[in-house]
């Protein structure tokens, strides 16, 4: 981990995940203060309200850490500013594949550059964009997935790339032993999302946590397209009712499509707007049968709630006794 720690200015090469809503001021700084590296997750925030997020963050820990912009943001060059202005030193570029003049306007005002590698040929590019590290996130992850496991991701660049870049793993991980697998294989560090959402520094509405604390792997599944020409952006979550009614709901908005009453692009419309705010209404106020209960695979591992910094020591500990026991 001695690389990815160095890159990171962590003591342990753990990104937090950034999960909008969850990846705040308070998640952020107690995984920054216990060693690890916390990234807040910027989301849809206006300038703004990514300067108070930082600065309040800083207020909290002295530790070095990081902030996730979504590509797709209208306004991506002046979160930029805002990052630099606020002596960010890692911008993590994520939802897409960053303009290169964000890559350049980051790294000319003194951020290190993590970007989201989805496959080899991506991943090279991005290097030679000017990314300085890259995360690989497998389909295991909760929320926004690509179509590939981690496990084959790792087979496929970390052979490639680690020799170049440091590269993050990400995507299913809630055990030391499989840190410490990735770790051998070339890996610099790991993401990991899912297992701090229980965090007791976590904001996460107690029912929130208690869904995790009670959801299986099987239970985390990505949302279901019904029809190829209304596509659905595939994320990870526990099934609730909610999830149920979507399903209903994009039937209904096809067959109002097919009647006629329906354009194609209002029924496409129609159906990406079934979750909006959901996310929120399930980790802030709770309502954990309509709202968005996104969560990775790992979170069968989620069995109790527990401060950052045992969640770390845990894990540290169990790639630790692999290697105590190799030893013997």
């Amino acid at each position: 981990m001695a690389r990815g720690a160095a890159f990171l200015g962590s003591e342990v090469a753990i990104m937090g995940g950034a999960m909008s809503w969850i990846s705040e001021r308070h998640l952020v700084a107690a995984l920054s203060s216990a060693g690890a590296f916390g990234v807040i997750a910027c989301g849809a925030m206006e300038p703004d309200r990514l300067a108070q997020e930082i600065a309040a963050t800083q207020a909290l820990t002295a530790r070095p850490f990081g902030v996730n912009l979504i590509t797709m943001h209208p306004r991506l060059d002046a979160l930029v500013d805002v990052c630099l202005a606020a002596r960010i030193g890692h911008i993590v570029f994520a939802g897409g594949i960053p303009p290169t003049t964000a890559i350049r306007k980051a790294k000319e005002g003194g951020a290190k550059v993590v970007c989201f590698a989805p496959a080899l040929a991506l991943a090279k590019k991005l290097v030679r964009s000017g990314a300085d590290a890259l995360v690989i996130e497998g389909s295991e992850a909760g929320g926004h997935i690509g179509p590939v496991s981690l496990n084959v991701l790792a087979q496929e660049i970390l052979p490639v790339m680690a020799s170049e870049v440091p590269v993050f793993v990400a995507g299913g991980i809630g055990r030391g032993e499989a840190l410490l697998s990735y770790l051998e294989m070339g890996a610099a560090g790991a993401q990991i999302g899912t297992r701090f959402v229980c965090a007791t520094e976590s904001i996460a509405h107690a029912r929130f946590k208690q869904a995790f604390i009670r959801g299986a792997a099987r239970d985390a599944l990505p949302t279901v397209q019904l029809d190829a020409r209304f596509p659905v952006i595939p994320v990870r979550a526990l099934q609730n009712e909610g999830t149920k009614r979507f399903l209903e709901h994009q039937a209904e908005v096809i067959r109002r499509h097919r009647a006629g009453e329906l354009d194609k692009d209002a029924a496409q419309l129609d159906i990406e707007h079934y979750w909006a705010g959901a996310l929120r209404r399930a980790v802030i106020d709770g309502d954990v049968e309509n709202g968005s209960l996104m969560a990775g695979q790992s979170v069968g591992m989620v069995t109790r709630e527990a401060p950052v910094a045992t969640i770390l020591a845990e894990l540290m500990q169990q790639a630790a006794a692999v290697l105590s026991a190799r030893a013997v």
